[in-house]
């Protein structure tokens, strides 16, 4: 298990369309594995595989993380279906995007198949914090990000944000 890189905004990578992974075996676990990682190292509570370069349609999230328990979830080729007309106004943050929080609005109740982290066929709805975070990282498989939603405006600023942030931290390092 490693921590690997997550790839910030204006990355190119970042916008390109994952694509589904044949099966679950050792080297897709050790993959899922190493997201996990690095997601905890950052702070986050959910990644998609795409995030540390890898176009493949995995996605790991801990809703539990953030209050000091661990909860890891694994979800291979998820699809969503069945989204409920009722939305939720949520405030989301990326690990893509660091520092940066903004309002998006998602249905807050959605169905999801996906296979688990065995390579089980799985299928629940999710709601509330779960909805929104699965809703969040499934769109990066799809290569969209959350300031996608927002205003041109909105966007701009995330990422001369972030340029910003990355440019300090390499002076920093020197």
């Amino acid at each position: 298990m490693a921590v690997r890189e997550i790839l910030t905004v204006p990355n190119p990578t970042l916008k390109k369309v994952s694509k589904p992974v044949a099966g679950v075996d050792e080297e897709l676990r050790s993959l899922m594995d190493d997201m996990l990682d690095s997601m905890y190292a950052a702070d986050g509570i959910g990644l998609a595989a795409i995030q540390i370069g890898e176009p493949k349609r995995v996605i790991v999230m801990d809703l539990e993380w953030g209050k000091g328990e661990r909860n890891p979830r694994y979800f291979v080729n998820p699809v969503l279906s069945d989204p409920s007309d009722d939305t939720l106004p949520h405030e989301e943050g990326c690990l893509s995007i660091p520092t940066y929080f903004d309002e998006v609005e998602r249905p807050d109740r959605i169905k999801i198949d996906y296979l688990d982290y065995d390579g089980k066929q799985q299928s629940e709805i999710a709601e509330g914090m779960f909805a929104v975070c699965i809703q969040h990282e499934m769109d990066h498989l799809e290569g969209v990000l959350f300031i996608d939603h927002l205003s041109r405006l909105k966007r701009q600023r995330a990422v001369q944000k972030v340029k910003k942030l990355v440019k300090q931290r390499e002076l920093d390092d020197e």
